[in-house]
């Protein structure tokens, strides 16, 4: 089954690799009064938002490769890995539900250089003095080079235990680690990964696919997700206001990663992260001037929506 299905993903990146440049006219129905649109590989399913314009009308394969210039290089530790088909191929599940389809043009380039931007800090192998600069060298990794532990918890014993002799550790475009996460996101994607984690560093095409599952799904019920946050779908309650959550960039940092980025003051783990969404912005033809001002783009005052122990879903 896991082979089947190996290879239908692998199909899929090979038919977007003969469609992602060409623009799709997509085909229109009205249902109940609203417009709903089917574009083919791309936008499918009748959703509002395939009556938009989708991610390869906006962002192609060139601007790809600007953003991500050094990630085959050979001193990157997944040369020959991440491509631009494996990313618009994973997009494509998710855009029938907005994900870099909600909004306009802009607003829709903004979330992908949100969503890269977080994928680009934790895949870094930048520093200071790289060639190309530090923030060139986003997607360097698709897994944890020398892990510490295997990640295993053993509260999760009933319903994502760890299989022997597997180690749980970071792996893929938003890094997963620990045996929970795995099974969540397998049990989510159909595909087993808390067996087989390891095909989160063998199918680019699926590392995304879980980071673009994470980026748009809730880690906890009664939170929102980075999606939401992001695109303006999500309306602060009293309590978030007052814990100076806000609609935007900063809020996805405290979304995905809770105390680890959020409520540290001014720290380079976050600063890392909004230095890469602002360099996309940039080199996508955006502009940094679109980011908005400091307090949307930060976290550092923030009251984190989760306090995680050592299990933190991602580091």
């Amino acid at each position: 089954m896991e082979s089947k299905w190996l290879l239908l993903l692998t199909m899929a990146t090979l038919m977007a690799v003969g469609n992602a440049q060409e623009s799709v006219k997509p085909l229109v129905k009205i249902v109940k009064g609203k417009k709903l649109c089917d574009k083919g590989w791309e936008c499918k399913g009748w959703s509002q938002y395939c009556c938009n314009q989708t991610i390869s009308d906006y962002f192609q394969t060139y601007q790809f490769e600007n953003l991500f210039a050094k990630r085959n290089t050979p001193v990157a530790h997944a040369a020959g890995f991440w491509d631009y088909h494996s990313f618009i191929t994973a997009a494509a599940q998710y855009q029938p539900h907005g994900f870099g389809t909600t909004g306009g043009k802009l607003m829709s380039m903004k979330e992908v250089a949100a969503f890269l931007g977080h994928v680009g800090s934790k895949t870094s192998c930048g520093y200071g003095v790289a060639t190309g600069g530090p923030l060139a060298w986003g997607l360097c990794y698709n897994k944890e080079m020398s892990p510490s532990k295997v990640y295993c918890d053993d509260y999760y014993k009933y319903t994502y235990p760890c299989t022997p002799g597997v180690s749980y550790h970071g792996r893929g475009a938003l890094p997963i680690y620990w045996n929970y996460n795995y099974g969540e996101t397998g049990k989510a994607l159909k595909v087993d990964l808390l067996n087989h984690p390891e095909y989160l560093e063998n199918n680019a095409t699926l590392a995304f696919q879980a980071a673009i599952w994470r980026w748009m799904t809730p880690v906890k019920k009664n939170q929102p997700s980075a999606h939401d946050v992001f695109v303006g779908n999500w309306k602060p309650t009293k309590n978030d206001t007052m814990a100076k959550r806000l609609p935007g960039f900063g809020t996805t940092m405290n979304v995905l990663y809770g105390d680890q980025v959020c409520g540290q003051g001014d720290v380079d783990s976050m600063n890392n992260i909004i230095s890469h969404y602002l360099y996309y912005l940039d080199l996508m033809g955006v502009g940094r001037e679109e980011a908005g001002p400091h307090d949307v783009l930060t976290c550092e005052e923030q009251k984190p929506f989760t306090v995680s122990p050592s299990s933190a879903a991602s580091s």
